[in-house]
């Protein structure tokens, strides 16, 4: 099983991705494979970024603080 990698690691990773993409070296089965692996890292981030949001939100309402 494949050991969940940081936010930072992940974003780290896309922007490699996207450097190799932009690069034009690739053939284009190897920019797919990438832009499959960019799509989840996106979606992994995505996904990890909204539950810290909701993490925030819910420690703001309970110290009466929320506004966003």
């Amino acid at each position: 099983m494949k050991e969940k990698q940081s936010l930072e690691d992940d974003i780290r990773r896309l922007q490699k991705i996207v450097e190799e993409l932009a690069s034009g070296k690739l053939t284009l089965g190897e920019s797919l494979k990438k832009y499959e692996e960019g799509v989840k890292l996106a979606q992994s981030c995505s996904s990890t970024l909204n539950e810290a949001q909701r993490k925030v939100e819910l420690l703001m309402k309970k110290e009466g603080k929320y506004s966003l």
